[in-house]
């Protein structure tokens, strides 16, 4: 029988067409339509699609199809093409012709061969400026689009204050006003506000992921509730109401004893009834089998499914299981109410309709290219890769180095391997990782397996690495020597005689250490990738100080994915340059800044502990926070952070003054205009972030000794002052008082403006007058330059 598909009629209101798409499904195409199903499940080992295969696996349909791009590592124009047949069958093959929304990883740039790939996370966090993040997704979404992608899994927006935790590199940093601003960037760079020309974006991890029991994966967290709202919540907030996001996904860790993904107050009562999310909730990638099998709290795979859907999780990732045929059978046996698959079954079909899947299901793969790797996307790399540069030290002014120089070491594992610049979420280090993995692990499941990969050098972006910048950029008259002196990982120190021989002939030497990111065994960054200490994997301190041993000036450059504790090098080195991981550009943008063809400007979105024992850590603790009392410090060290939020260094210096505040006194509902000068005052062109900082001094709970509420990025030329004015809305001095609602208080606001948390260099205040006042969260500050 033939089905008269009304539901394809784009005339018709979406609500309308999803009713009667609805009123044809049989209970079997329904379930079918809230799961995934694995692309490299309906190819071969020749990554050619098998029609047998999608005959056992999608003949009803599917919701999603979990990585094209990613798992069959085929470079664009035939990753499209396979889409497409996917497309195809589903379209021709299947009794409802539903498409597939096919959903990607994009991180740090789409994940996926011929991509280009972008610095991770953490180093555009670094860059404190938002428009990068836009411009940056504006490009993933191109190149995703071009290849049939509706849907990403990004950007990550958990508030991380403990580095044990491998998964710091994916994250914007420490700060909740930071992480809301570079994520509702990405939001809308990536999105756009027309879905069927956009990337469904998905807000994630869903909620308290990131504050893991000993910084370990997947480990309980232990966040009270005042805590939850007003740290790790407002990203999220944020991405509904600023960057009206598509999607969201659960977290995989525990609260207070129950799962996030199956706990009906978090994904229920706060996401959906009080922040008024209203579209689709995907699982984190196994995520509902991990209830029986994780955290034991469901004794089937039925029981599991009820769990998620009445946590409102609509969609299985990355593939069809406890919503299969356990679901289906619970389903029959009228275990489990068909209700809550239609409440679900809903949100995926308006998501499909309102992508325009139905009108346009294919791709025009003859364009594909013309998105891929221009020059004005390599150029943006670039330039992300150097405004992501933080330069932590530079005694006696090291740095920028002279042009002049006879002879440079480049020394280090990480100074001429283009592996070592990619993050856990690059390709294609992720599925180098995921091929590696353990056939007892939870991803496991993956048949990455089978695929063929001869040389996974050919699937690497073009990259410059950091020797290959430095030789690029020195003269014929310099020499550049070269040497390894040890691998990443490993106690093998027989490579530093050859780094100290070339260190010693040197006028200057320029170590290159730092993380080898990735998911597999022998990573020591990324997911599921956690230690307990955070110096230099391997001996590579110890390379470092065989080096500085010479005698010969050193400059370490560190290329790494989260905070490390510096303290055993930091007092001896004089020059010390964070760079992150900073993908295909990396080694130009480096070579740039080294030599002072660029200032460094970048500014640290996460504290840099001396020690693991003082996790965690961050710069806006309570009033108690970071001091022992009553002697203030640990027996051994301070315990203060060896480098602070928000701290950077430049080839220049800036002065600020002129610090205005008005009005005096302000109320619910008012904005202050808090102004000030920032000059110049050195010799050369340069990059300061201003960053405004608000301490309530007196409320009925404790409030943090200082907030971040505003940061603006300006170029100053030698000598040039630029006034800048934050727009400060009173109720983002908003908090939970003993009664849990969200209020301001009368009393007096300290203001701080500053070149880091540590650094303040104007201070003021002004009075909130008049009653305390329920007020709704706010999540930016405009912020003016004259």
């Amino acid at each position: 029988m033939t089905v008269e598909r009304v539901y394809t009629n784009d005339t018709l209101p979406v609500e309308d067409r999803v009713v009667h798409l609805m009123a044809e499904m049989t209970l079997q195409e329904k379930v079918a339509q809230l799961a995934g199903v694995w692309a490299s499940d309906l190819i071969d080992s020749d990554w050619r699609f098998v029609p047998e295969q999608a005959q056992r696996t999608i003949a009803h349909g599917t919701g999603h199809v979990t990585r094209v791009g990613a798992v069959s590592m085929l470079p664009p124009v035939e990753s499209a093409t396979l889409t497409n047949t996917i497309q195809k069958f589903l379209v021709e093959q299947t009794r409802l012709g539903i498409p597939a929304i096919i959903h990607e990883e994009s991180c740090a740039g789409y994940l996926a061969r011929g991509a280009t790939s972008f610095p991770q996370s953490i180093g555009l966090a670094a860059t404190w400026e938002p428009e990068l993040a836009e411009a940056m997704a504006t490009v993933i979404r191109q190149q995703m689009r071009a290849v049939g992608a509706h849907h990403t899994l990004a950007p990550v927006l958990d508030v991380v204050h403990d580095p044990r935790w491998g998964r710091m590199e994916e994250t914007y940093g420490e700060d909740p006003f930071l992480v809301s601003a570079l994520g509702t960037a990405y939001i809308k760079g990536v999105q756009s506000e027309d879905w069927a020309n956009g990337i469904i974006a998905t807000a994630k991890h869903f909620i308290g992921y990131s504050l893991p029991e000993a910084g370990l994966n997947w480990a309980p967290a232990f966040i009270p509730e005042r805590l939850l709202r007003e740290v790790y919540l407002p990203p999220f907030i944020a991405a509904i109401r600023e960057g009206k996001i598509g999607s969201f996904m659960n977290a995989y860790q525990e609260l207070d004893g129950v799962p996030a993904g199956s706990a009906v107050w978090l994904m229920v009562d706060l996401l959906r009834n009080e922040l008024g999310f209203d579209s689709v909730v995907v699982s984190d990638y196994f995520t509902i089998n991990m209830f029986v099998e994780y955290h034991k709290i469901a004794a089937t795979k039925a029981e599991a499914a009820r769990y998620g859907l009445e946590a409102g999780i609509d969609i299985e990732l990355p593939a069809a299981d406890c919503y299969a045929e356990p679901l289906l059978h619970a389903l029959e046996q009228g275990d489990i109410s068909v209700d809550l698959v239609d409440v679900s079954l809903r949100r995926v079909l308006d998501m499909k309709m309102r992508l325009r899947l139905f009108e346009h299901p294919y791709v025009d793969t003859g364009t594909v290219l013309e998105v891929y790797n221009t020059p004005e996307q390599i150029e943006l790399t670039r330039t992300l890769a150097e405004k992501s540069l933080v330069l932590l030290k530079n005694d006696g002014d090291l740095l920028p180095l002279r042009s002049d120089l006879r002879t440079i070491a480049v020394i280090g594992p990480s100074a001429d391997s283009a592996r070592l610049m990619q993050a856990d979420y690059h390709y294609p280090s992720h599925m180098e990782g995921m091929v590696n993995l353990p056939a007892d692990s939870m991803e496991a499941p993956i048949p990455g397996k089978r695929l063929k990969v001869a040389d996974w050098e050919e699937h690497r972006p073009p990259t410059t690495t950091v020797l290959q910048g430095i030789r690029a950029r020195v003269g014929d008259g310099t020499q550049v020597l070269y040497a390894q002196g040890c691998t990443s990982t490993g106690d093998d120190m027989s490579g530093f005689a050859e780094a100290t021989a070339a260190a010693a002939k040197a006028d200057v030497a320029v170590v290159v250490v730092g993380d080898l990111s990735g998911m597999g065994l022998g990573a020591t960054s990324g997911e599921a990738i956690d230690r307990a200490t955070l110096e230099l994997p391997g001996v590579q301190q110890q390379l470092v100080e065989a080096i500085h041993a010479t005698g010969t000036p050193t400059v370490v450059v560190l290329m790494n994915g989260r905070s490390p504790a510096l303290t055993a090098i930091n007092d001896t080195i004089p020059a010390i340059l964070e760079a992150w991981l900073p993908a295909q550009e990396g080694g130009s943008a480096i070579a740039r800044v080294l030599f002072g063809d660029v200032n460094p400007g970048g500014k640290l979105p996460v504290s840099f502990p001396r020690a693991a024992g003082q996790l965690p850590m961050y710069y806006n603790h309570k009033p108690s926070g970071q001091r022992s009392h009553w002697h203030g410090e640990y027996a051994d060290m301070s315990p203060k952070p060896l480098y602070p939020f928000g701290h950077g260094l430049s080839y220049t210096t800036f002065a600020y003054d002129g610090l205005t505040i008005t009005p005096a006194e302000a109320s619910a509902g008012d904005v202050v205009s808090i102004r000030v000068r920032v000059r110049n005052t050195g010799q050369r062109a340069g990059d300061e972030i201003v960053q405004l900082y608000v301490h309530d001094r007196l409320a009925t709970v404790t409030r943090p000794v200082k907030e971040l509420k505003g940061f603006k990025r300006v170029t100053l030329q030698p000598g040039e002052t630029k006034t800048i004015t934050f727009r400060l809305d009173v109720r983002h001095l908003g908090f939970y008082n003993r009664e849990m609602q969200r209020v301001i208080e009368p009393g007096t606001i300290g203001v701080m403006i500053g070149s880091s948390s540590a650094d303040i260099r104007c201070e003021g205040s002004f009075e909130i007058v008049g009653a305390t006042t329920a007020v709704d969260h706010v999540s930016f500050t405009p912020v003016e330059v004259d």
